[in-house]
């Protein structure tokens, strides 16, 4: 996938991607603080963080730090269905980019 101005760098001491200059969109949690899984955390519209974690527990957690700032976690590393991790990372992407970076992905 590709983002306007999508930048990856370290943060944190995990790999992270920002939309623009600032936003965070998107933190690799490879087995953060000795967490069981692989995964990749997600900044998520009100109401979606709660209907997936009571959807698909095994899938889906609240990530330690940004959890209450509605967040997703999405385990990587079992049974993982592609084409909703790249929705949500869209989502993620969307939900924090400026105007005009979401004009520029949308094309409108």
């Amino acid at each position: 996938m590709e983002f306007p101005e999508a930048n990856e760098r370290v943060s944190h001491g995990a790999p992270t991607w920002f939309a623009g200059k600032g936003k965070v969109f998107a933190t690799l949690d490879d087995h953060h603080h000795g967490a069981p899984h692989l995964a990749v955390w997600l900044p998520q519209p009100p109401g979606v963080q709660a209907m997936l974690i009571a959807s698909e527990p095994d899938v889906f957690f609240r990530p330690p730090y940004v959890g209450p700032s509605g967040w997703i976690g999405v385990v990587l590393d079992r049974h993982t269905e592609w084409g909703l991790v790249q929705s949500l990372v869209h989502d993620a992407y969307v939900h924090v980019a400026t105007k005009k970076l979401v004009r520029a992905l949308t094309g409108t």
